[in-house]
């Protein structure tokens, strides 16, 4: 019964390519592991519920390959498509608008559950921030999809990330910053956002139960 969660996320593939992932998650030196992580992205940059999922598969699919041969085959493409994409991010956001905020939140996913000797990867590093940091750009920053998007992230990853780079969070945090304060055009909603996010780190990526009250109730308002 362990894999039924999984199974419930492949639901939307069709039978042979749910029986392509059924097959990595248990057997994963029997199939071809780049055609299985090129599945894996392509649908997470469609479907913004499976981007949010899809972390534990890959997870589970890494976890698995070592176990049975110390391989990191799948790890490897699934590194070399995410470079991929992310050297196509602004044409990709320029195209759509919900691919690259699926981009975004696949890879910062990936950077949550693929550790090395329980460490984030180095490799992620980097592009994970140029993500965020380009969420909080001032013509990202007017777009409330993109606003959610990285508020969300750095709910998510924001403290493991600070650990491995401080000053990179620093610089993020005075955009953030700056564009709460000075950024015309915000809508109410991306203020509410960012001064939630400007709160939550400055608690120490935590929030009181009196702040959280407020924003939450505001933002189902």
């Amino acid at each position: 019964m362990e894999n039924s969660s999984e199974d419930y996320k492949i639901q939307s593939f069709d039978m042979d390519t749910q029986k392509l992932l059924k097959t990595a998650l248990k057997d994963p030196g029997s199939v071809n592991l780049e055609k299985v992580s090129n599945v894996l992205v392509d649908q997470s940059l469609k479907d913004p519920f499976f981007s949010k999922e899809a972390g534990r598969i890959c997870f589970t699919i890494v976890q698995a390959e070592a176990k049975q041969n110390n391989g990191a085959v799948f790890r490897r493409h699934l590194l070399n498509r995410l470079q991929q994409e992310f050297k196509q991010r602004e044409e990709t956001r320029k195209r759509s608008l919900q691919e690259w905020v699926c981009y975004v939140t696949f890879i910062c996913n990936i950077f949550d559950y693929l550790k090395v000797n329980n460490m984030p990867m180095v490799a992620l590093v980097p592009p994970v921030y140029d993500c965020l940091v380009r969420l909080a750009q001032p013509d990202a920053l007017l777009n409330e999809e993109e606003v959610d998007c990285l508020v969300l992230q750095l709910h998510r990853i924001g403290e493991q990330l600070e650990k491995v780079n401080g000053q990179r969070m620093d610089e993020l945090f005075f955009l953030l910053r700056d564009g709460f304060l000075l950024q015309e055009g915000l809508t109410s909603m991306a203020r509410l956002l960012l001064l939630e996010i400007l709160e939550f780190r400055a608690g120490g990526w935590t929030l009181s139960s009196t702040a959280h009250k407020y924003y939450y109730s505001e933002i189902s308002e």
